[in-house]
């Protein structure tokens, strides 16, 4: 029944305009990408590109799609009628959180792909940083579940559009100061996105390009509390 209540959250946003909004970050960061200079190579070239995407736009993207997810039932008042189904909430808030990872990684696979092209077209040399790859790129990914979850919380607890974006808009603001700070950088949400993903060098990195502690503690941590804190919410809601 949880994979039938995927595909139906996927039908109701394959013909919405979301869709244009994965495209987006990638395709200005690209941009940047190819605006840099040739000489820096694939590793300059991805450090060029993750600040917008990874400070900017991928925490705000986790904020509109968890929103979007929710924009149905809220506009036409049909939670009580999707609930009525022989389905759980859990499910209901597990399907609609798996779409919005879905979301996201189509999002860092486009900047994968952003960063293959620029490359190629500026004829980099040298072999293609796989293993530097699948840390940017995975690593992104993992950073925006935590965020990803508050937002689905939000949004379930919020029947308007605009009140969770703005939110997630002045939460994502400051961390073109906080990502700065190494003492409250690693421990703000909105600024692990651009921690995981930007190339760093020296021994005291885990397997991606962050301690392991931020990465169980900060990261693995704040995801499950905020996943357990929406679904315990949504569990409780009068609808």
């Amino acid at each position: 029944m949880w994979w039938k209540l995927v595909r139906s959250e996927w039908l109701k946003l394959r013909k919405t305009n979301i869709w244009l909004l994965i495209f987006i970050s990638p395709a200005l960061a690209s941009f940047i990408g190819f605006l840099s200079e040739s000489e820096l190579g694939w590793l300059g070239t991805l450090g060029m590109m993750i600040p917008a995407h990874g400070l900017l736009f991928l925490p705000l993207l986790s904020g509109v799609f968890s929103a979007f997810v929710c924009r149905y039932e809220h506009q036409g008042n049909s939670w009580k009628q999707l609930l009525a189904l022989p389905v759980s909430r859990r499910q209901v808030f597990l399907a609609k959180g798996f779409i919005v990872i879905v979301f996201l990684a189509f999002t860092q696979l486009l900047l994968l792909f952003g960063w293959v092209c620029v490359g190629t077209l500026k004829g980099f040399s040298g072999p293609f940083p796989w293993e530097l790859m699948t840390k940017s790129i995975v690593g992104g990914l993992i950073a925006s579940l935590p965020l990803a979850a508050l937002q689905l919380w939000v949004s379930f607890a919020w029947a308007s559009f605009a009140a969770p974006l703005a939110l997630n808009v002045i939460m994502t603001i400051p961390n073109l100061l906080v990502v700065n700070s190494a003492k409250y950088g690693p421990w703000y949400p909105w600024a692990q996105p651009f921690l995981m993903m930007m190339p760093q060098t020296g021994d005291t990195f885990g397997v991606f390009f962050m301690p392991m502690e931020t990465l169980i503690y900060v990261v693995l941590g704040s995801f499950v509390l905020f996943l357990s804190g929406g679904l315990l919410y949504f569990q409780k809601k009068a609808v």
